[in-house]
């Protein structure tokens, strides 16, 4: 199972986390839109994650906490998106979906994505990936280090995902 050591903030003005992350020499990558559909399962949390180019299927788990926190994940690449879809819609029930435009950047191991969420406004994410050998502490470490160099406060950190503050 792989391993992230995450947080989700509040974060309205992307133009200005931009150029702090450039500043940090961040290599920016390529924007995406993604669609994810969540569906009701019993422990942790179930998506399709579809994109235009591919699409995922990932269970992950983690506690929602308004800190860095540990998330371990399982991420299965899946070639006919529409028939897993329905499959598992009528297997588990569908809970909502989730629409956002994603831009991101990669500093060290942290995947930090400036995410806008229809409905829900604009947060970024970061995702610091954790190998077998490697120690979770220097993940929190580097995600500290990030919402300070971004002006992120604790009172912006956010315990829940997209799904729970859709209300879905």
């Amino acid at each position: 199972m792989k391993r992230n050591i995450e947080l989700k903030t509040k974060y309205a003005n992307h133009t200005s986390a931009r150029n702090k992350l450039r500043a940090l020499g961040a290599k920016e990558q390529t924007p995406m839109v993604q669609v994810d559909t969540y569906f009701c399962v019993a422990t942790g949390r179930l998506k399709l994650r579809e994109m235009a180019d591919r699409a995922e299927l990932i269970w992950y788990q983690r506690a929602d906490v308004k800190r860095t926190r540990d998330s371990r994940y399982t991420l299965v690449k899946v070639a006919d998106p529409a028939a897993l879809k329905l499959a598992l819609a009528g297997a588990l029930g569908v809970r909502g979906i989730v629409k956002k435009r994603r831009e991101w950047f990669l500093w060290k191991n942290v995947r930090i994505h400036l995410d806008t969420v229809r409905g829900l406004g604009k947060f970024i994410e970061f995702e610091a990936v954790i190998g077998p050998s490697q120690s979770a502490a220097a993940g929190h470490e580097r995600v500290e280090r990030l919402c300070e160099a971004l002006g992120i406060s604790k009172r912006d950190h956010l315990s829940a995902s997209y799904s729970d503050l859709a209300g879905i």
